[in-house]
């Protein structure tokens, strides 16, 4: 049983989301919460809030389905930022030239789901 949560549109490079999702993925899930809370980066608050609301979703998909629930077996099984549009914003260069910026965005994708058990392990 896995729980998804999004955000997109997050005004942030992908390059530098890349960077703090790396961070996270396939640790357990409150260990990643613990990462993200003191991370210097940007972008870890937004990430932040998306993993906690991966945790919600599956707390509320066991609720639903009346499965015994532990959040600390969750692990983040998957993360991944995708790019979002880019805004084109120019500014003003020399001998009456543009510069173009870009101010990029993100889609960022958390996956949580409980630890899986080997079988026949001994």
């Amino acid at each position: 049983m896995e729980a998804k949560a999004q955000v997109r549109y997050l005004r942030v490079t992908p390059q530098k989301a890349r960077r703090v999702v790396d961070l996270i993925r396939g640790k357990q899930a409150l260990d990643a919460v613990a990462m993200l809370r003191f991370a210097p980066q940007a972008v870890s608050t937004p990430l932040l809030k998306v993993v906690e609301s991966a945790i919600a979703n599956a707390r509320v998909k066991a609720d639903k389905e009346s499965v015994k629930f532990d959040e600390r077996e969750l692990v983040v099984k998957t993360a991944f930022v995708d790019e979002g549009p880019t805004m084109k914003r120019f500014r003003p260069r020399a001998q009456g030239r543009a510069g173009r910026i870009n101010k990029r965005t993100s889609h960022i994708t958390v996956v949580v789901a409980p630890v899986e058990k080997k079988e026949g392990a001994r």
